[in-house]
This record gives C-alpha cells, sequence and structure tokens, in this order.
C-alpha cells in the first residue's frame, strides 16, 4: 500500500464518489487526499447544557437524548421535529429536508452528541439541521476538540458530500494508510528547526488536539511545502549553470566601444553600470545566462538591453526583444534606430501587421546573419524566423508572456541562447525567490539623473472643473496630457463608451483648433493607432485620450500630465505602470487619480498607496498583500503558486528560513545521494514528477 493509490481504496469512497471529488477538487489519489487540508477549524471544546443556552450563542455543542419525533404540516410542506433532552432541560432539534431519511434513522433514547447552530424563538431553542452522532461512535473517532472544515463546491454539496462526510474519508485515510506516511526531511532540519515529525503533522493538521498542536502543524507543513519548491528551482538553476553551456562573449568589441564612448545619451547610472557588470560576468563565463532584470518605469533597462545585443554582435552573435504589444515593440524599434543611428547594426522590427514581402526579406537577412537585432512581438515566436546564430533574447514586461512562448525561444537554436527576462512591474522579494528562484535578479533602483519624481493626487469627480483648469495651465506651457480610462475586459462595448464620452466632454471643454486631441483603444486597427500615437508623439495633439493600450511602452518626453479616470477601477501595478508614463522629461510631472466617492477600503488602500509612494517594491508589496501570489502573477504564472498550505505572503519568514535550508543542502550535496538526505532526495524526485514549476526559461 502506498499513498499513490487512487482514493478508491479508502473506505467509503466509491467510483462515483472519486470521479466526483478529482472534477471538483482535482482529488485523485490518497496523497491529494491527505494533503487536502481545512480551511478554518469549529472550536468543539465545549459542551453546553440546555439550561444554561443564551439566545445569542451561535453554535453549541450538547448531550442528550431524543424523545420523540413528529412530522408537523406547514405551508408548504412540513417538517420533522423532534424533542431533545438532557438531564437540565428540553428543546427542539428540526429538519425540513431529507425527513423519510432522518426518520428512520433516529434511535429514541439512545445518548447522542449534537451540534449546531442555535435558534431562539418565543422563548424556545431549537436547531435546524443539526449534526448528530451517537456517544457510542462519537468515542471510536480520532476525537479532536477542533473540527476541521474543508473547502468544497456546490455541486459537491448538492451530491450529499458534506464536511462531515469529508472528514470521515480523511479519517479513513489516515487510519488506513498512516503507517505508510513517511517522513520527507532529514533528522538534522527536524532537529534544527524543531519541526513536528510528518505523520504527526498531517494527523494535527486535520485533527489537531489543541490550537497549539495546530500551530506546530502547519508550520512543519508549510516549511516542507517551501523547501521543496526552493530546492526545486535551486537544483534547476545550478544544472542551468554547470550542465547547460551558454555561448561565451569574450570580446567587449569596436560596436559595444563606438556606442558607449560615441553614441551613450547620457552617463549610466550606478545602478545600471552594476546590472552591466553582472550581465558581462553571465555571458563570457562558459555558463548559460537566464537573468531577471527588474526596474522601475523609466530606469534605463532598454539601454542595458541594447549594450548586452552590443557584446553579442562583438562576439559575431544576433540578437532579439520579444515585447507583447506592438506599440511596445514598435517604440523599441524606434528608440534603438535612433540610438545606433550611423552606426554598422542593422536593425528590423516584425509584428503581426508586417507585409509578406517585408516579412520574407526579413527571414532571409536572419538566416543569412546580415540582421543583427530583430525586435518583435509573438510573431518572433513563428517557426518561419529562423536566426543564423541568436546569442542572446531579451523578453520585456515578461509576464505577458506564458511559460511555452518564452520556450519557444531556445528552439531557435543549437544551443540556447542567453536570456535576460526584464521587467518594469517590481516584484516584491518574497514572491521573486517563488517565482523566479531559479534565476539570476538584477535590479535597477535608481532613476537616472534630472528626473524629477511624479507629484500624484487624488481627486473626486466634484473636483473635475479645477482639474481641467490645471491641464489648460499645463498645457499653456507647452505641455501635453494623457487622460486614461479603464478597460474591464468583460465588455469592451462598455468602455468604448466610457471612452467615447469621456472624449465627448473633453472635446467640448477643448474645443478646436485651440486644442487637438488624440483618441486611441483596442478596436482601433493597428496602422490608425500608430498614426494617433506618433500625432501625439510628434505634438500635433495636446491630449491623449486613451484605454490601457498606453499602459507599456509610449515614450513622450513633453507628457507632463497623467489623469486616471475612475481610478478606483484599477490595480496597483496598473496604476504604477501608467504613473510610469509621464516624468520622463526634465519637468515636473503629475499624476491625478480621479474617482468616486463610493470606495472599497481596498480601492481607497490603493489610491492612497499611490499618493504615499513612488517606489514600485512598496507598490508592489500593497499589491501582493492585497490580491495575494496568483492574481499578482496573472494566470500564466499562477499554477507555480497553487500552494496547499503555505502563503508566500504571511509566511515570508518561512520562506527565507525554507531557501535557506535548501541553499545549504545542496551546496553540501547537490546531488542529494548522501544516506542523510535520502528522504528529500525520495520526496524531491515525486514532487519534481507532479509538478508544474518547471520551464526551460522562467
Amino acid at each position: 500500500m502506498n499513498l499513490s493509490y487512487p482514493i478508491t481504496y479508502i473506505k467509503g469512497i466509491s467510483v462515483q464518489r472519486a470521479t466526483l471529488l478529482y472534477t471538483e477538487l482535482g482529488i485523485k489519489t490518497c496523497n491529494d487526499l491527505l494533503n487536502f487540508f481545512p480551511f478554518r477549524y469549529i472550536d468543539k471544546t465545549a459542551f453546553y447544557a440546555i439550561k444554561d443556552l443564551q439566545p445569542n450563542t451561535s453554535e453549541v455543542q450538547i448531550v442528550g437524548k431524543i424523545t420523540r419525533v413528529k412530522s408537523v404540516a406547514q405551508k408548504r410542506g412540513s417538517r420533522l421535529v423532534a424533542t431533545f433532552q438532557d438531564a437540565t432541560g428540553s428543546m427542539e432539534l428540526v429538519w425540513f429536508k431529507g425527513q423519510k431519511w432522518i426518520k428512520d434513522s433516529l434511535k429514541i433514547n439512545e445518548p447522542y452528541v449534537v451540534y449546531g447552530k442555535l435558534n431562539h424563538y418565543n422563548g424556545n431553542f431549537s436547531i435546524p439541521h443539526p449534526e448528530l452522532e451517537l456517544v457510542t461512535e462519537y468515542k471510536k473517532k480520532l476525537q479532536t476538540k477542533m473540527q476541521p472544515v474543508y473547502p468544497s463546491t456546490e455541486k459537491l454539496t448538492n451530491s450529499g458530500v458534506s464536511n462531515k462526510m469529508m472528514r470521515t474519508y480523511i479519517q479513513n485515510l489516515l487510519q488506513q494508510f498512516f503507517e505508510v506516511i513517511e517522513e520527507s526531511l532529514s533528522q538534522e532540519i527536524i532537529n534544527d528547526f524543531k519541526l513536528m515529525g510528518k505523520r504527526e503533522a498531517l494527523l494535527n493538521a486535520h485533527f489537531p488536539k489543541s490550537q497549539e498542536n495546530l500551530a506546530k502543524a502547519q508550520n512543519r507543513l508549510k516549511f516542507e511545502e517551501l523547501f521543496f519548491i526552493q530546492l526545486q528551482l535551486l537544483r534547476k538553476k545550478l544544472i542551468n549553470k554547470t550542465k547547460i553551456k551558454g555561448f561565451v562573449f569574450e570580446n567587449v568589441g569596436a560596436v559595444f566601444n563606438q556606442f558607449y564612448s560615441e553614441k551613450l545619451p547620457f552617463e549610466l547610472t550606478n545602478a545600471q553600470k552594476r546590472v552591466l557588470k553582472e550581465i558581462r560576468k553571465d555571458v563570457a563565463s562558459n555558463a548559460h545566462m537566464n537573468r531577471l532584470l527588474q526596474g522601475d518605469v523609466g530606469s534605463g533597462k532598454t539601454i542595458v538591453a541594447l549594450l548586452t545585443m552590443l557584446l553579442a554582435i562583438d562576439n559575431g552573435f544576433q540578437a532579439t526583444i520579444m515585447a507583447p504589444t506592438e506599440i511596445l515593440a514598435t517604440q523599441h524599434y524606434h528608440a534603438i534606430s535612433e540610438l545606433l543611428v550611423d552606426m554598422e547594426v542593422n536593425v528590423d522590427l516584425l509584428t503581426g501587421s508586417v507585409r509578406t514581402k517585408k516579412r520574407r526579406e526579413i527571414h532571409q537577412n536572419l538566416e543569412d546573419g546580415t540582421l543583427h537585432i530583430l525586435i518583435g512581438t509573438h510573431a518572433l515566436l513563428e517557426d518561419k524566423v529562423k536566426f543564423k546564430n541568436l546569442g542572446v533574447a531579451i523578453i520585456d514586461e515578461q509576464h505577458r508572456f506564458g511559460v511555452a512562448q518564452r520556450a519557444k525561444l531556445w528552439s531557435k537554436n543549437s544551443l540556447p541562447p542567453h536570456i535576460l527576462v526584464m521587467t518594469a512591474t517590481p516584484i516584491p522579494r518574497t514572491l521573486a525567490m517563488s517565482v523566479y528562484g531559479d534565476l539570476d535578479v538584477s535590479v535597477i533602483d535608481e532613476l537616472p539623473p534630472g528626473r524629477k519624481e511624479v507629484k500624484t493626487v487624488h481627486r473626486f469627480d466634484s473636483n473635475r472643473l479645477s482639474v481641467f483648469k490645471f491641464m489648460r495651465d499645463e498645457i499653456d506651457k507647452g505641455r501635453q496630457v494623457y487622460i486614461v480610462y479603464p478597460l474591464i475586459q468583460e465588455s469592451e462595448a462598455m468602455d468604448y463608451k466610457d471612452l467615447m464620452d469621456g472624449y465627448e466632454s473633453i472635446a467640448r471643454d477643448f474645443p478646436s483648433p485651440k486644442y487637438q486631441i488624440s483618441i486611441v483603444h483596442g478596436q482601433m486597427k493597428p496602422a490608425d493607432k500608430e498614426h494617433e500615437m506618433q500625432r501625439f508623439v510628434k505634438g500635433e495633439t495636446q491630449i491623449m485620450v486613451a484605454t490601457t493600450v498606453i499602459e507599456v511602452g509610449v515614450n513622450v518626453p513633453n507628457a507632463s500630465v497623467m489623469i486616471i479616470e475612475s481610478a478606483e477601477r484599477f490595480g496597483l501595478s496598473q496604476l504604477h505602470q501608467l504613473r510610469g508614463r509621464v516624468g520622463r522629461g526634465a519637468d515636473q510631472s503629475y499624476c491625478i487619480l480621479l474617482s468616486s466617492y463610493k470606495l472599497s477600503e481596498e480601492g481607497k488602500t490603493r489610491l492612497k498607496t499611490m499618493v504615499e509612494t513612488t517606489d514600485g517594491f512598496k507598490i508592489a508589496e500593497v499589491d501582493l498583500k492585497l490580491r495575494g501570489p496568483g492574481n499578482l502573477m496573472g494566470t500564466q504564472q499562477s499554477g507555480v503558486l497553487n500552494l496547499k498550505i503555505a502563503d508566500v505572503v504571511k509566511d515570508s519568514k518561512i520562506l527565507v528560513a525554507a531557501r535557506n535550508t535548501a541553499i545549504a543542502v545542496l551546496q553540501e550535496d547537490s546531488d542529494l545521494s548522501k544516506p542523510e538526505n535520502l528522504n528529500i532526495k525520495k520526496t524531491y524526485l515525486e514532487v519534481s514528477k507532479n509538478s508544474k514549476i518547471w520551464s526551460n526559461i522562467s
């Protein structure tokens, strides 16, 4: 017998029930059920006497006997009523559903333990649909003062799988399989952290004897879960470093040096220099680079990316940047082409709207090596796109890409290219450790000199006239303004209406010819969108009315005001990204968050955070607390954090301890082959087999 057996091996679970538990909760094996933990516990430490019941008591537990049962007619149907008494008094137990089955199963004058929610009406107490158990059965069970409550679904409840039934299944599982539960950590780790043993921890997580035992059990199981995630990520990183060979960029050659000395538009910040040094060290070694570059909006990641690509070119390789949207790809293309003007470096752009003739030309130039840098969108992943020798692949705003898409870049070469993953969405440390634990992380944590912090204010809709006056003042100084409307994906029609209504009211208050307005939204053709963007970039229009399509990648240094309509409908990272569209020039810039008076607590926290700080990492920490890790990473990555019991936000101290322990174990025994690590190795192999962490590019 072992825990990989299907749950039909557990007493009481039929094939039909097993199918239901799998489709509703993903529980297939005994191990799945064993690791299906309660989300709360009902404390059943107290037994009440009927005479001591109070009208405001919520849930009570009483020992007594049923003395009579009757059916009582009511307006619609009937109800079943049992008289229940103990030595101090009597009360009623009431059922509205399943009356025949319940009536047949009740035993008169036998002692029962009754538990349920207390009702008080006309001076009488009753419990509707109580939990009932004969005292003889109650005494046989894995008795616990704290009763587990398991997550459920409507379908399970309607199919008769109650919480009581789930408890029975898990109790039967523990009784049948208790002896085959094996320890998964080394004795040294258990001793160092004073952890509960595995069997005892699982027993106490489901049926705790006390609050203290529950806390110890949860601590043990959280540590274990996070430890094995870290072990997988760190071993993967180790394999990347030692087994996967990377191209060696030995030379810092003519192209890099010419750009650095003649073309660099500004002195690099210390943070940029530090990051560049880390990248150069990676690509000069024989190992494969797999690095995450975090930097706030406007911190100068693009220059670092470009210098990395020039290193590749100096060593006879090609380079690519993949961006999530056509707007961002086009912008990278224009910015990089401008920086490399008069240099012998060929750059091209490949997106969905590039015509067939131009595509063929790009494909040809890629394959014969005359094209050095290709910038593009998902179009880069097409099978027809073949490089002669791709040396480095840069992925921008990586959270927009799924794992499979990123891994596809590997197949473009015989050897995997060096990978630099960039994000302007700061990732909290705990999350970076969990999701990107296999990557080396670089952070650009200072803005280029001369940049002023964007001033952020929150205003209510009733202040709109003063906001419009402020806009006029800024436009009179020669500045430009963004006005962004929310995009709620369920209803593009609704967004469009919001946007058009907004556009019309702006057009009334800012009439032409004095004022010119651009409009950009998701339903426009790419060419029209680009035309409107370019009008704004060139300063032909002073106001850009848009949906969140401008969240990433529009760079207009002259734009100094960002107005976000219905700001309460945006997430924190989106608000932060939008604010990053201004403050790119030397002028003081402003972000105005407009909202209605009706704000949820979470909405208030988000807007208050935006006003108080421009530090992307602080904002990301608040966002993580508000939204939880799964939502923060987006659907593509949420599977990575499909945790059973741990929480990377609340359990950050345990996470750090688990990671440090995993590092120490691998430093001593990278193959986990020492006798003391046999438990760890066995569990590690099982966990890795079923894990989703696990792409070639993180």
